[in-house]
């Protein structure tokens, strides 16, 4: 009988290790991907991908038995050699190569140039072969970034006393309501995939009072878009005993600003190789959903067409008004019309036609929407009848209300969105590891 003890301890070396100096002259292994090999004659360069960047191996083939001709990009190899400075190899030290043994090699050649800097190829091309293309270094520092986001959101929320949960995907009910839902069959009886974890994560707000969680929502929407997708990663959250709505956008804008203060300190690397820049995060203006579109009006001489919500062509314009007069990256639009939003939302009580929500605009594009919720029980259910619903299926969300709940809100960050314009791309797609929309179901 054997018994496990915990990790043991590897004889390769981490990139890590080989930065933080001492290593001239000294002998190392390293394992790793083959990115690209450059035969130049009596010197060869046979540089490595790794999880923690690109290593350049030297192959100087007159002291040398390596056969540098037999080595193919995409083989898994363990490289022993000598380390030394090099100030123009990635990250500034190369390994004078003196063995290397193939690990594993592939069967056929990759269908991208994933070892270019860009692979010039359609982003239909890249999603196909979506394993692949990832394994470019380029389009794989964008979900390390993304990665960021959700560390530091996750971070954050534990500093200031939240609980992280895991709700349920499959549901009786959505908890938007409407049409755009994938209904299914659940062991013979109709469920609906979630729209969003809002029931749970208000009910748990009587447990724990403060919770986030992130997670898939789901969304039957018929939109081909360039913003929009039928599964996507919620940064959701909710609090209770606030005073107002104000309340959680200081809490988004806490988040962002220990989030990008995350993203300078421990991302530059991935930083630098995507372009990104920072946004302003030391304050965000807010300004009534009534007075943006107004302002808009006035400023672009654009006429209202939709009173009751805002459209992408508005987003555009709302944050390019408060960018050229205020410098801000982003924008919060409050008191969004009641008829536009769900109906837990809470009704301002000095004009019911408005609400005490908001919207976070970012360099012209929603990517959050969040606010106060109704916590009185009576207040919630006329509500409901009001808007002619039913509560079929909602019962156990409107017991946690009967049986009293603090005064709460919360709000739901797109992940992919807020990544797509952290990084200035296009499209959503790009910011999506394996993206689900209208005609895309693998990979």
């Amino acid at each position: 009988m054997e018994f496990v003890k915990g990790i043991t301890p590897k004889d390769t070396v981490e990139m890590s290790q080989l930065l933080e100096g001492g290593w001239e002259g000294r002998p190392a292994k390293v394992e790793g991907t083959i990115h690209t090999v450059r035969d130049m004659g009596d010197v060869a360069f046979v540089v490595l991908r790794r999880r923690d960047g690109l290593l350049q191996c030297v192959v100087e083939k007159n002291s040398s038995e390596i056969d540098v001709k037999s080595l193919r990009e995409e083989s898994a190899v363990v490289v022993e050699g000598q380390v030394r400075s090099e100030k123009r190899a990635p990250q500034g030290i190369e390994l004078l190569a003196e063995g290397i043994r193939v690990l594993s090699t592939p069967e056929e050649p990759v269908p991208l140039a994933v070892s270019k800097w860009k692979m010039n190829t359609s982003l239909e091309a890249r999603l196909d072969k979506r394993p692949v293309a990832l394994r470019n270094i380029r389009e794989r520092a964008k979900f390390k970034i993304q990665e960021g986001l959700v560390r530091g959101f996750r971070d954050f929320l534990y500093e200031q006393g939240f609980t992280e949960i895991h709700t349920p995907k499959i549901s009786a009910k959505g908890a938007e309501g409407g049409s755009n839902m994938f209904r299914m069959d659940y062991f013979h009886r109709p469920a609906v995939l979630a729209q969003s974890p809002q029931f749970y994560k208000q009910m748990m707000v009587g447990v724990f009072g403060r919770v986030f969680e992130t997670g898939p929502v789901f969304r039957a929407e018929k939109h081909n878009t360039k913003r929009h997708l039928n599964e996507y990663t919620s940064l959701d959250l909710e609090m209770g005993f606030i005073e107002g709505f104000e309340e959680i956008m200081a809490m988004e804008t806490g988040f962002l600003q220990y989030t990008m203060s995350l993203l300078r300190e421990k991302y530059e690397k991935e930083l630098k190789i995507t372009g990104a820049v920072l946004p302003v995060t030391d304050k965000i203006p807010a300004v009534r959903f009534d007075e943006a579109k107004e302002m808009v009006q006035k400023k672009y001489d654009r006429r209202m067409k939709n009173p009751f919500d805002l459209e992408p062509e508005e987003e555009v314009l709302i944050s390019r008004l408060f960018k050229e007069e205020y410098g801000a990256d982003f924008v919060f639009v409050t008191h969004y019309p009641s008829k536009k939003r769900p109906f837990y939302a809470m009704d301002d009580p000095a004009d019911p036609r408005y609400t005490l929500s908001f919207d976070l605009l970012f360099r012209g594009m929603e990517i959050t929407t969040g606010g106060q919720r109704i916590h009185d029980y009576r207040a919630l259910t006329d509500k409901i009848k009001a808007r002619g619903m039913s509560e079929e299926g909602m019962e156990q969300y409107l017991d946690t209300f009967k049986y009293g709940m603090p005064p709460h809100g919360g709000l739901g960050i797109g992940l992919e969105r807020l990544t797509m314009k952290l990084l200035d791309e296009d499209n959503v797609r790009e910011t999506t590891l394996f993206p689900r929309d209208l005609g895309r179901l693998e990979p």
